[in-house]
């Protein structure tokens, strides 16, 4: 198990996930954010079950960093309930690993 995690988080718009990607980028709270096509989603909402095209955020970070990024997120966010889910990286390619905490802030660092 690493100290690395995968962050989902989705957009209504290509504008407001650049906008959070980049923020996250610029902060160092993010290695690298990926942003996909649109994907259609289907949830529920309100009770009712809703149907939108949204943006997903793939976001590449260390676990010691999830809190700052998950309030990062929430105002930024237009959404009043966004999904922000932290996934574990159990293992992965040992150098791009070790890039990620390379690119973020150390917690308790001259970046904090």
């Amino acid at each position: 198990m690493t100290d690395k995690i995968v962050v989902l988080v989705t957009a209504s718009s290509l504008r407001e996930s650049k906008k959070i990607a980049k923020h996250l980028v610029d902060a160092r709270l993010a290695a690298c954010v990926n942003i996909t096509a649109p994907a259609q989603s289907i949830y529920r909402w309100q009770g009712k079950v809703a149907e939108d095209k949204e943006f997903l955020l793939v976001i590449k970070s260390s676990r010691e960093l999830f809190e700052e990024i998950k309030a990062t997120v929430s105002n930024l966010h237009t959404y009043t309930t966004p999904e922000i889910i932290c996934l574990p990286i159990i293992d992965g390619s040992e150098d791009y690993l070790q890039w990620i905490g390379d690119s973020v802030k150390q917690p308790g660092g001259p970046d904090d």
